[in-house]
Parts: C-alpha cells; structure tokens; sequence
C-alpha cells in the first residue's frame, strides 16, 4: 500500500474548471494504477477515471468523457485530473486510489484497489 493525498477540490461555478492532485509516497509509489472514484450524498461510489502506471493507457466514465483528463507525473509520484465544463452533477467528495502494478488492472472497479486518499470536496454551483 501506499499513501494518498488528494487535493485541489473546492466550489466553483457552473461552466468552470478544477484540477485535482493526488501525491503518492511510500515505498511501491512510483508503479501504482490510478484511479479516481467520486460519491455525491446519498449516492454510491462512483468510477469517475483511470490510468495505468506508465500513463499510455487511461479509462474514463461515459458522464465525464470529453469533458475530464486525467495524467500523472512519474518523476512526482502525482495523478492529476483535469475536470473542465463542470455541472452540479460532478459535485462530489473525489477520492483517487491506488493498486500496485504487478496486479491485473480493471480500472472500473473499487474494490480491487488496495490505497485510498481521505478525499477532496467539489463543489459546483448552477
């Protein structure tokens, strides 16, 4: 396992953008897949994307498609994820975890990774 830490959350209009950060330490950091989930109130955990070590391979929601990027940074042990046309649908607490790489990658689902950050809230206002 490794150490996450999520941040760049925080309110923002409608329209607008966010870039999220998750920092990795710990001694297996530098070859984790990625992932970030959200959960809006009242609702389950959702996929939000995903990247695999290297970062040639990443995997997006169908509700953030074209709209959300996601990339890391090796060299800083950081993901990050662009979010950009922001709804009031994306207003969520967003959580990035992690898997070490030598563990077959199904980015989709939670409960396969072993690392979870304590989460960043965004807000989005109409």
């Amino acid at each position: 396992q490794v150490q996450l830490v999520e941040s760049g959350g925080g309110l923002v209009q409608a329209g607008g953008s966010l870039r999220l950060s998750c920092a990795a330490s710990g001694r297996t950091a530098s070859r984790q897949n990625m992932g970030w989930f959200r959960q809006a109130p009242g609702k389950e955990r959702e996929f939000v994307s995903a990247i695999n070590w290297s970062g040639g391979s990443t995997y997006y929601a169908d509700s953030v498609k074209g709209r959300f990027t996601i990339s890391r940074d090796n060299a800083k042990n950081t993901v990050y994820l662009q979010m950009n046309s922001l709804t009031p649908e994306d207003t969520a607490v967003y959580y990035c975890a992690g898997v070490q790489a030598t563990v077959r990658f199904i980015p989709r689902v939670g409960a396969l990774y072993d690392s979870w950050g304590q989460g960043t809230q965004v807000t989005v206002s109409s």
